[in-house]
């Protein structure tokens, strides 16, 4: 019988089992840890009729069980595609996959909407769903935050109702490596900076990766706001760009903007007033005008967009407002686990503003970041693993406020909302410039946390 492993009891492992088993193919999981919650998983997976091994760790051997009848292998997003256990299967014939292909082959019927980029993704993804939706289409959102693209193909393949118009799809560099056959029919890149180099080796790769997504979609929307892609621009044939800072003043002309009343526009025409959506931070402009050009090229009127843009609730853990702490606003952006993302957030802020950075450090160039605290953040307390290496990396450039180190993100809190007192601050911001694993499952598990530390002080009046 021809058979599929699927490494890892994640999230998208779980999904793309059951998906799997759903469409009649033959599924083992098989997962290096063990434990309660990995049991209670393994006992549900099994009910399903779905065959699971916990203790088995990811080499070579693991997988003689079933190498004669061996067709394909799902890894999660988390194992490396240059694994040597991945390279050895791939020399005896067998695919490997991700999760996300998986989804490709269960929902490719349905209209993709593919978004990657550094930063900006996630906010891009939220933002275009919702338009699309207030304005009456079917348009779920998933892939690498909240649902992911499995449990939507578990979900649309046992729904009776109608199918949506679109899927929108937040994609990450792990996934889309791991799923190349994934040609949407649009595909928007909102940023380019270094990041997960400790995976991909170099920016190069990182690029390429990204690159080959929006070349196989069949209508690319990109930022000529951002500096990479803006390098790029003359190795593309066609595609869309667009651009807050007006029209283009060299050779490379932009096809969505924001003129110098405020408007957005399109070739001769004049959509509506950029301050229609009420998201801080010029980064954000930038996000709108690539969905604004994703729904215009699906038929949605200008008024549509607009009606849609001033009810857009905005993204959790993405700049997200907390209320305050005795007059101090606080801010949730849990989602800028690198450098340029926490950079993007602290110059949104309007005032001094306490930082709370940490947790496990990414390579990268912190010198922007660095030089946005020295010029708006009148203090900053670092948390988690990474607190004494960022520490150091803050000193050797000479910021010149406050520094507190803490343990965790709890005593960070009071620690801060103490800084902010004593210097008058306006704002109390995290945006930790570091992955979350130290602590957390994920940035969501400790944009949570902070939500709940807020809610709960003392202080709190939100």
């Amino acid at each position: 019988m021809v058979h599929t492993v699927v490494v890892g009891l994640g999230r998208s492992g779980m999904g793309a089992a059951r998906l799997l088993a759903q469409s009649g193919t033959a599924v083992t999981v098989i997962d290096s840890g063990t434990g309660e919650a990995l049991n209670q998983r393994s006992n549900l997976l099994q009910q399903q009729g779905v065959e699971v091994h916990l203790g088995i760790p990811l080499q070579a051997s693991s997988f003689d069980p079933w190498l004669n009848d061996l067709q394909r292998v799902v890894i999660s997003p988390g194992i490396a595609w240059d694994h040597p256990t991945l390279q050895h299967l791939r020399s005896h014939g067998v695919a490997i996959d991700g999760e996300m292909a998986v989804a490709w082959d269960a929902l490719q019927s349905i209209p993709w909407i593919g978004i990657t980029g550094t930063n900006g993704k996630t906010t891009v993804t939220h933002l275009l769903s919702h338009v699309l939706e207030h304005s009456g289409l079917k348009a779920p959102m998933g892939g690498n935050m909240g649902f992911s693209a499995a449990e939507m193909g578990l979900e649309l393949q046992g729904s009776t109702t109608n199918h949506p118009d679109w899927l929108v799809m937040e994609l990450s560099s792990y996934q889309i490596e791991a799923a190349e056959r994934i040609h949407p029919a649009i595909g928007i890149w909102t940023t380019l900076t270094p990041d997960h180099l400790e995976r991909h080796g170099t920016l190069e790769n990182y690029r390429a990766i990204k690159r080959g997504l929006l070349e196989r979609s069949e209508l690319a929307i990109l930022n000529a706001d951002d500096p990479d892609l803006r390098q790029q621009r003359k190795s593309w044939n066609g595609g869309l760009w667009v651009s807050a800072n007006g029209p283009s003043p060299d050779d490379n002309p932009v096809d969505v903007w924001i003129d110098a009343e405020g408007w957005v526009r399109e070739a001769e025409q004049a959509l509506f007033e950029a301050k229609a959506l009420k998201l801080p931070g010029d980064h954000n402009l930038q996000n709108m005008l690539l969905v604004t050009a994703a729904a215009r090229r699906i038929r949605l009127t200008a008024a549509q967009i607009e009606a849609a843009l001033r009810a857009f609730p905005g993204v959790p853990h993405r700049l997200e407002p907390l209320g305050q702490l005795r007059g101090i606003a606080v801010f949730n952006d849990s989602k800028a686990t690198n450098y340029d993302a926490a950079e993007v957030g602290l110059r949104a802020m309007q005032g001094p503003t306490v930082v709370l950075a940490g947790g496990s450090v990414k390579r990268g160039d912190a010198s922007g970041w660095i030089k946005q605290l020295t010029q708006q953040a009148c203090g900053v307390v670092l948390f988690g693993d990474g607190a004494a290496e960022l520490h150091l990396m803050i000193q050797s450039l000479s910021y010149a406020g406050d520094v507190h180190c803490c343990s965790d993100l709890a005593e960070a809190v009071n620690a801060a909302v103490v800084l902010a007192q004593q210097k008058n601050a306006s704002n109390i911001l995290l945006s930790p410039a570091c992955a979350s694993f130290d602590q957390y499952n994920d940035f969501e598990a400790r944009g949570d946390h902070f939500r709940g530390l807020i809610a709960t002080h003392p202080f709190s009046s939100s």
